[in-house]
């Protein structure tokens, strides 16, 4: 019997099932080492980020090392006045829940009760069975052992990030040193990483926008700790599609149940969230990213799946960061660039041939955005 060529039909199943075998594994493998592997790619992803401001530093006549210690204690500074300010915000959240509760009881009671007077008899035992405030608030306790969890990661996630800056000043060296050939290595390896810095950098400065202007709105409306939902409408601004809009129920519910609130307060807060998530999300972030650098929204949805059931919590606020990495990295090569055209929103009439680069793309439609305009 005769071999069959490499491009025959036989083969190209064979190479399907063995891919397919080896993504169940490394699936398999990411979520038992989820411990592991989240602080590690919340600490890359933040380095990459540092490592803007590093090299600004350097061009301005700073040494690398020099740039690496004024990033960090710059970023050390910030990061340990937000957590004591957030810290204290949360704390006197947690000591006015009991009032809170109280009164979402009381809104509770008064639902059934002109439910009861339109005529429409429910039971309370069974619609307590579907909305169990009790339940509700055993949740808390919950997410106060995740933020606590979170805490404890983040001195092993600011310790990787001190490392993995300082691993990067040798990095090029390392790679010229280990491959008989690096450039084609280096060349694509630089094309990744100033793509995906460039996406870290928008994506983080639009949720620093979103958290600052839900900070000014919470404090026009007068909701009570808006430095606190400031800081989670950020932190779920990197959720896809449905981030924004669990950002906005804490506030808007508490504004509903406080003595200074009310439904028009209520429904004020929740136009002004779905405002600024509307400006940022759908006219300011893909100006300044591109076409080039989006995702389709079925892919994005599938992403908050998919690394949400890996990765839990975590994975939900990572997912198209995760899913625009592998895309960037799937573009820089040209065997597997395909793949990342998939992914992306399909627009051929913007971002160029997907057949080239994702940085030469990128780079073309920032000169046309740029470009005067003809008289």
């Amino acid at each position: 019997m005769s071999d069959q060529p490499n491009g025959s039909p036989g083969v190209i199943p064979l190479n399907l099932t063995l891919g397919l075998a080896a993504l169940v594994v490394i699936v398999a493998g990411m979520k038992a080492g989820s411990s592991l592997l989240v602080p590690l790619l919340l600490a890359v992803f933040i380095a990459v980020v540092c490592s803007a401001p590093i090299q600004w530093l350097n061009r301005k006549g700073l040494s690398l090392q020099l740039a690496v210690w004024l990033t960090l204690i710059v970023i050390g500074v910030l990061f340990s006045l937000m957590g004591l300010l957030l810290v204290n915000s949360f704390g006197t959240f947690a000591e006015a829940l009991p009032g809170i509760q109280d009164k979402l009881q009381e809104y509770y009671v008064g639902l059934l009760d002109g439910l009861a007077g339109t005529g429409l008899a429910i039971d309370p035992d069974r619609m307590a069975g579907l909305l169990d405030i009790d339940q509700l608030g055993a949740m808390i306790p919950s997410l106060l052992g995740e933020l606590g969890n979170l805490l404890v990661q983040s001195v092993m996630v600011s310790l990787l990030v001190v490392f993995m800056l300082f691993e990067t000043l040798h990095f090029r060296d390392k790679i010229s040193r280990a491959l008989a050939n690096p450039a084609p290595s280096l060349e694509r390896f630089s094309e990744f990483s100033e793509t995906l810095k460039r996406y870290l950098a928008v994506k983080t400065l639009v949720s620093l926008a979103t958290g600052a202007l839900v900070w000014v709105a919470c404090l026009l409306v007068g909701v009570d700790f808006p430095f606190l939902w400031a800081v989670l409408a950020f932190a779920l601004n990197f959720i896809p599609n449905i981030g924004s809009a669990i950002a906005a129920i804490p506030p808007v519910l508490l504004l509903l149940v406080s003595p200074e609130g009310g439904m028009l307060e209520a429904l004020l807060l929740a136009g002004a969230y779905l405002g600024i998530n509307f400006l940022l999300g759908n006219i300011v972030e893909p100006r300044l990213m591109g076409r080039a650098l989006g995702l389709s929204t079925l892919v994005a949805f599938l992403s908050l799946v998919v690394w949400g059931w890996i990765f839990g919590t975590a994975g939900l606020l990572l997912s198209v960061v995760l899913t625009m990495t592998l895309k960037i990295a799937l573009d820089s090569h040209p065997q597997t660039r395909w793949i990342a055209h998939l992914l992306g929103p399909g627009d051929a009439g913007q971002g160029g041939s997907p057949q080239r680069p994702l940085a030469e793309r990128v780079a073309e439609e920032k000169a046309r955005r740029e470009e005067p305009p003809q008289e």
